[in-house]
């Protein structure tokens, strides 16, 4: 296998963690929706939780993405 092989294809296996950000931010507000439904009144209160838990998920995704990059274009 060459070089360029092996970047592609662990360019391709850093990426997955760009999928799994997505299943994150998706169970996030899944969870905050349910729980909001089922008490509004504590739907405030939980509110800053939610953009943690978004802005924790998305990160992860981006750094994935970082990682892909670099691992095509800088090495």
């Amino acid at each position: 296998m060459d070089l360029a092989s092996a970047k592609v294809i662990g360019a391709g296996l850093a990426a997955i963690g760009v999928g799994a950000a997505a299943a994150g931010v998706g169970n996030v507000f899944g969870s905050f929706l349910e729980s909001a439904i089922r008490n509004p009144a504590a739907a405030d209160g939980q509110q800053g939780r939610l953009f943690i838990g978004f802005a924790a998920a998305e990160l992860l995704g981006l750094m994935a993405f970082a990682v892909a990059m670099i691992i095509l274009y800088a090495i």
